[in-house]
């Protein structure tokens, strides 16, 4: 990013800037994991390849010592100024998986923030001590600002952003992806699939990531349902309309159910409010998956949740084989891996190691 300023940078369309954030060697894969625009269809389904082979390797005892030997050199921070359990634990457990060493901050009363220390020079601080910054936070677009500064400094290091604002989670939807990967690699794959999206679409980030990553398949159609005050925000709509998307905006979940290949719930945001308890006063009732819903979805649908989850699932889903969940949650923890070691290189290393 040397060649540009940050003015300029960030005044780039997010496609723009994706030829500042990938790794220098020119293999594709991101330096930098900003946002789900620095990822088309080739580099998804090395990812996913990635994971597949990590998660294989893993399964001796002899290939689980090899793989924590493959970055036993590296050490990584978990900044996460936002609270999490999933994406943190799943982050820690993708490094510890590759022999990572790591520090972590999760609450900034526990650092030097506490005295006043700005989330820049927290950052910069930790630059000096880590290979890697994997961080959380809930000011938009500053795992983007740091990454750039880091870009331009004396110790340029990875940013990967584990949630930004809310704007981006590209390792959720990374996660997605995988999930959908798998769950239809026997029927198709990805391409012709209608993925509806249920919930809190206007401030849920998962939303807006892996919308845009489900852009790279073949006729895709996405269907958005919630009540009008959460629906999908206008950036997405435009995205979609631009990429020539079949895309559904509607408030009936039952009738979307009956068309769907998979169903994305998701929580209400409320912590987003602008005003304490504003999204209590928005009627949901509609907008939650139960037995009635389990009865409408295709037998080979099923049913997905960036986690947590309030009752916008019932639990009665829980052992339902279309229920990808709990799945899913482990998965991130495999593509999460994947993407640490083709950041710092391994790509090939592992896809061609003799395990």
């Amino acid at each position: 990013m040397t060649d540009i300023t940050w003015n300029d940078y960030a005044a780039l369309p997010l496609e723009a800037k994706c030829q500042y954030l990938a790794r220098p060697e020119g293999d594709g894969m991101p330096y930098h994991t900003l946002f789900a625009q620095q990822f088309d269809r080739e580099i998804l389904e090395r990812l996913c390849a990635l994971a597949n082979r990590i998660r294989f390797i893993n399964k001796s005892k002899e290939g689980a010592l090899y793989l924590k030997s493959v970055l036993a050199h590296k050490r990584a921070m978990l900044y996460f100024s936002q609270p999490s359990s999933r994406t943190f634990l799943s982050h820690l457990a993708a490094c510890q998986i590759l022999g990572i060493t790591t520090g972590s901050v999760r609450d900034a009363a526990t650092s030097s923030e506490f005295k006043g220390e700005s989330h820049e020079d927290s950052i910069r601080t930790f630059s000096s001590y880590f290979d890697m910054i994997i961080m959380r936070s809930p000011e938009k677009g500053l795992a983007e600002k740091m990454a750039w500064e880091l870009s331009n400094s004396d110790r340029p290091i990875p940013i990967l952003n584990a949630g930004s604002g809310k704007d981006q989670h590209p390792t959720q939807a990374l996660l997605d992806i995988y999930t959908l990967m798998r769950s239809f690699e026997k029927n198709g794959g990805i391409d012709g699939k209608t993925v509806t999206f249920c919930g809190d679409l206007m401030r849920g980030r998962t939303v807006r990531s892996l919308s845009y990553l489900l852009t790279n398949f073949r006729n895709v159609r996405q269907v958005f349902v919630a009540p009008q005050e959460l629906q999908v925000p206008a950036d997405v709509v435009m995205v979609l309309a631009k990429k020539g998307v079949d895309f559904e905006v509607t408030d009936d979940l039952k009738a979307a159910v009956k068309t769907s290949d998979a169903v994305y719930m998701t929580r209400i945001q409320d912590e987003w409010d602008s005003a304490k308890g504003a999204s209590a006063k928005i009627d949901n009732g509609r907008f939650k998956f139960g037995a009635e819903e389990l009865a409408l979805l295709k037998s080979d649908a099923i049913i997905m949740h960036p986690l947590p989850r309030r009752d916008e699932i019932a639990t009665c889903c829980d052992n339902d084989p279309r229920a990808m969940y709990w799945r899913q949650m482990r998965n991130g923890m495999w593509i999460r891996a994947a993407l640490i070691a083709a950041t710092f290189g391994f790509e090939k290393t592992l896809m061609n190691c003799g395990y």
